[in-house]
């Protein structure tokens, strides 16, 4: 039986899958005999100490978290900045470490998370404390450097290609005396990852999405609006997919621009509503706009089974990786071949992965900049493959779990990382 604790924390924005990390992760120590902690709200609880017994969570609880959204610890949003300037908040979390014997950190994020984890195994280091620190891959945005793709994204992929073909026969149903343009606004503040995935919702000149702004190419309204307008002579209505970090050619945000604009309508906030301000006051167009938001992270009914079981296979290997030693590292998702999809798990440095973003590749969007290309189909149609449907009650609703959370008992001063 391996000696010292292992502690796991969830970082950022959650995704449909990151509990079945989480539960892979348990049920990897458990199969080890690894006493395993929980830091409750990512780094907030491991600065805190606020740490959960998660090897306390029944077996069924645990099950269960392989098909319930959220995240079972609680997350955060912190960055840690540079060991000089944020030393003390390192040197508390190494302390807390020595207090509760963790010997093992695994970290559940994105980039951010990545960085934060190599930084810990540096300090640990220079302190000569046996510490090893694997990062966990997670994020709806595609975006992580080296693994192909991110436990996270296929399930929202998944969840933004239907809403999209579903949405695109509504508008299609309505277009005579209704609405003409339909704009969904889809996460993705510097990758296009999410937007190009709506492109799976249909293919031809006259299948929706009609048009898909990606943040990788500078948005010029006048040919957007001229292409609109165009889409809808020909079609009878247009569908318009919209990554939220689109830019001009300036390379501002467009939200901010329509933050400073006035064209006589009342902002609301987001590119969605920009946009959709600007077909109507330009081309005189009834819109509708759709910001899916927290549900297109948290869509579970509709995971992906491709990403489902991508999420369990890294858990299972960042336990294995920590326990084997290799420190500084993560998991990461290999493709070994398109048709048949197939994929093994490697481990990565994260010194090439932290603070790296790995945006849509150019041959993945269309030449004339608004749709993907049928090497973008071939990547992104095996991630969102299979169903991993939740089990569902008596009264129609998803059956998920909201475990117990015991608390160990603080062993060191109370510490606030916001002083």
């Amino acid at each position: 039986m391996p000696q010292g604790t292992l502690l796991y924390a969830q970082s950022g924005g959650v995704t449909a899958v990151i509990n079945a990390t989480a539960a892979a992760v348990l049920q990897a120590a458990r199969v080890r005999r690894v006493r395993v902690l929980g830091a409750h709200n990512g780094i907030l609880g491991a600065l805190r100490e606020d740490l959960i017994d998660a090897s306390a969570l029944a077996p069924a609880e645990v099950k269960a978290l392989f098909h319930t959204p959220g995240g079972v610890f609680g997350s955060c949003r912190l960055k840690l900045k540079s060991l000089d300037v944020d030393r003390a908040k390192y040197e508390r979390l190494l302390e807390v470490f020595r207090a509760h014997d963790v010997r093992w950190f695994l970290y559940n994020g994105g980039n951010d998370s990545a960085d934060t984890a190599l930084k810990v195994s540096r300090l640990a280091e220079e302190f000569g404390y046996p510490l090893t620190c694997v990062g966990v891959p997670k994020t709806i945005d595609n975006d992580l450097a080296l693994t192909d793709c991110c436990p996270g994204f296929g399930s929202a992929a998944k969840y933004t290609a239907v809403s999209v073909r579903e949405c695109a026969l509504d508008v299609a149903a309505m277009a005579e005396t209704s609405t003409k343009v339909f704009i969904y606004e889809a996460m993705g503040r510097h990758a296009g990852w999410l937007a190009a995935a709506a492109g799976l919702a249909g293919s031809g000149r006259d299948a929706a999405p009609h048009l898909i702004l990606f943040p990788e190419r500078p948005f010029d309204e006048a040919d957007f609006l001229a292409r609109v307008q165009a889409t809808v002579r020909r079609v009878g209505h247009c569908v318009v997919v919209a990554s939220e970090g689109i830019r001009d050619g300036d390379g501002r945000f467009i939200d901010e621009v329509a933050a400073a604009d006035a064209f006589g309508h009342v902002q609301l906030g987001g590119v969605g509503s920009h946009l959709a301000a600007r077909v109507e006051h330009a081309l005189g167009l009834k819109v509708h706009w759709a910001i899916p938001d927290y549900l297109q992270r948290s869509a579970r009914h509709i995971a992906s089974k491709t990403d489902l079981e991508q999420a369990q296979a890294v858990g299972r290997a960042a336990v294995d990786c920590a326990l084997a030693g290799h420190n500084g590292v993560m998991p990461v998702i290999v493709r070994d071949s398109d048709a048949p999809y197939r994929w093994h798990i490697d481990i990565a440095p994260l010194e090439r992965i932290a603070n790296r973003e790995k945006k849509l590749p150019k041959n993945f969007i269309r030449a004339d900049g608004y749709g993907i290309t049928a090497a973008a189909r071939r990547y992104l149609s095996p991630l969102i493959a299979g169903e991993a449907a939740p089990p569902y009650a008596a009264d129609g609703l998803p059956v998920y779990v909201t475990p117990s959370l015991r608390f160990v008992k603080r062993r060191l001063p109370r510490f606030d990382p916001a002083g």
